[in-house]
């Protein structure tokens, strides 16, 4: 062990480097160099220190007579590129010897795994890139990595493949989109990928990218046909299949999965049908009625489940086959102003009341086969027609609306099935008031009185008028007529009262005579009028007066007691005792 040592330590002082290079994968026995060679003084024999760990006893064989070097086994350089030992001669200086193996193109590229997943969505933009996993070369320089090919898999041109190389040395690899991705034409690739060294020729290695293409939605339904048409009878039940509707989706998962509606804003808004959402089948969902509607158009979409939904739209025709089941209806059009059941008084023989439409839904030629008549109104309309489809109410006889306001006819369609269908119709005719009567007053004269100190606003007498009309021909507004005195009093113009307006006197007319006028609202107005006669009562509001201011009389001094002496006259404006 000392001696070791103390080798070493002389060694640490030598002289001389030699350095040998031997290829890899060289045969046993395969000479890489002698000790002595071009070294006068270092002459064997020689004793071989190893460094520690280079593995010089294991893997070469030394001549300590000659110096001779030849490999033990075939070298490794991927395991091992240099072997490091100092020969110490018998004499002349230490030799510190290197033997560097040679690298040679025998490892082929090498991929971490055979096999690799990717997913690309098939939206995913052009160029877009994705790391793949690199392969490894433990060759050196020109023997490492250089490139990589797509060898197969690639449809369409799909991908394209870029590298490039790091500081470790390592060629690292990226996998990029060469065009458009559309799942629906490929939704897999297969790629074989390799990669290829330096060497003449190169090794290979390869790994197989399996590339799945994720789906968007990106694709609506699709119906089976674009419009659809069936037929039903209108005794159908509900429940009742009609038809079924199929669409198919191009998208995967939810994507590709249909739920079928009716767009009830475009059609079918009164429910008359329904649809299963998975399975397309359209249904009854009402009583159907071939005389209410004969033809349903319904629109049918088709939405898949996607994030952001697709959706497409198919028509669908129902006709609705008639069932022999309908009386004759009856259609009534009232050609007042307001189109409502009403007649003026005034109409004149003739005219329009009503339009009637009668028709028989069961039948094609909706008229022919319907008989109308008109009962009720005694005689005052009747019913024409010039082509027995349609008829028209008139007026037969005058009306007067005070005498009768309201008539009620009834119309009669009968058809001539076997046996025979009847509808009626009840109509309730109002006749409509005209200004074609003047108020009334309930007396003609009025007679009142009142005392001529009675203080303005004091009620005389409350008149009254009626009027035979309806509505505004009925209101009565009253006035009275300007005379002199007609200032002495006023009327309140709706309820006919009339009171006083400023005092009366007695002196200037004791009984005035008034006109009271009643007015109605008609248009144009129709009055009349009655009189009042107002006694005005005297009250002592005037003193005496003599004849004359001043009277001389003589009396004889024997004249009697209670003899008349003087005859005095004096005159008052009373009227009355006062």
């Amino acid at each position: 062990m000392l001696r070791v040592i103390v080798l070493l330590v002389v060694a640490a002082v030598a002289e001389h480097d030699r350095e040998f290079t031997v290829r890899e994968n060289a045969r046993a026995g395969t000479l890489v160099g002698n000790l002595g060679d071009e070294l006068l003084d270092a002459a064997p024999p020689y004793t071989i220190v190893p460094v520690p760990g280079s593995a010089v006893n294991d893997d070469l064989k030394i001549d300590p007579h000659t110096g001779e070097i030849r490999t033990r086994v075939p070298l490794d350089r991927e395991n091992r590129d240099h072997y490091a030992l100092v020969a110490i001669p018998a004499s002349g200086d230490n030799i510190r010897v290197v033997i560097r193996v040679s690298d040679e193109n025998d490892n082929a590229p090498t991929f971490p795994t055979p096999i690799m997943n990717v997913e690309f969505s098939e939206n995913t933009p052009r160029d877009v890139k994705r790391k793949l996993n690199p392969a490894r070369d433990q060759d050196l320089g020109i023997f490492n990595t250089q490139r990589y090919n797509i060898v197969s898999g690639n449809t369409e041109n799909a991908y394209r493949l870029s590298s490039h190389r790091e500081l470790d040395g390592v060629l690292y690899l990226d996998l990029q989109i060469n065009g458009f991705l559309d799942r629906e034409t490929t939704d897999h690739y297969e790629l074989v990928i390799e990669a290829l060294d330096g060497g003449t020729p190169p090794l290979r290695g390869t790994m197989t990218v399996n590339i799945t293409i994720l789906d968007v939605n990106d694709n609506p339904p699709v119906f089976a046909e674009s419009a659809y048409s069936a037929t039903i009878p209108e005794n159908a039940t509900i429940g009742t299949t009609v038809l079924q509707v199929s669409a198919t989706d191009a998208d995967a998962g939810e994507n590709g999965l249909i739920e079928y509606s009716i767009n009830r804003r475009q059609s079918d808004k009164e429910n008359m049908f329904k649809i299963d959402p998975e399975t397309g089948e359209i249904t009854v969902n009402k009583a159907l009625d071939f005389e209410t509607k004969e033809l349903h158009e319904l629109v049918v979409v088709a939405r898949d489940k996607g994030a952001q939904t697709l959706e497409t739209t198919a028509f669908v025709s129902i006709r609705v086959t008639d069932v022999n089941d309908n009386q004759p209806t009856i259609d009534v059009i009232f050609l007042s102003d307001d189109a409502t059941p009403k007649i003026s008084e005034s109409a004149q023989l003739d005219e329009f009341v009503a339009r009637i439409s009668v028709h028989d839904p069961d039948s094609k030629t909706e008229y022919a086969n319907v008989n109308v008549t008109l009962s009720g109104g005694d005689g005052h309309f009747d019913l024409r027609t010039h082509d027995n489809i349609i008829y028209l109410v008139v007026v037969a006889l005058p009306l007067d609306r005070e005498t009768r306001s309201t008539y009620t006819l009834n119309v009669v369609a009968t058809d001539k099935g076997s046996p025979p269908l009847h509808a009626s119709r009840i109509i309730s005719l109002r006749v409509t008031d005209v200004n074609d009567n003047p108020p009334v007053f309930l007396e003609s004269v009025y007679k009142n009185s009142v005392p001529e100190a009675a203080a303005p606003g004091t009620p005389v007498v409350q008149v009254s008028a009626s009027d035979a009309d309806e509505g505004e021909n009925s209101e009565i507004r009253y006035s009275l007529l300007p005379t002199p005195q007609s200032e002495w009093f006023t009327i309140d113009e709706r309820s006919g009262l009339v009171t006083t307006r400023a005092r009366v006197d007695c002196e200037t007319n004791s009984m005035p005579k008034l006109t009271v006028v009643a007015t109605d609202r008609g248009s144009p107005p129709l009055s009349s009028t009655a009189t009042l006669l107002v006694t005005v009562l005297d009250v002592n509001d005037n003193e005496p007066i003599f004849d004359q201011s001043f009277y001389n009389v003589t009396v004889s001094e024997s004249e009697a007691v209670g003899s008349c002496i003087l005859k005095v006259n004096f005159c008052s404006k009373f009227k009355d005792h006062s």
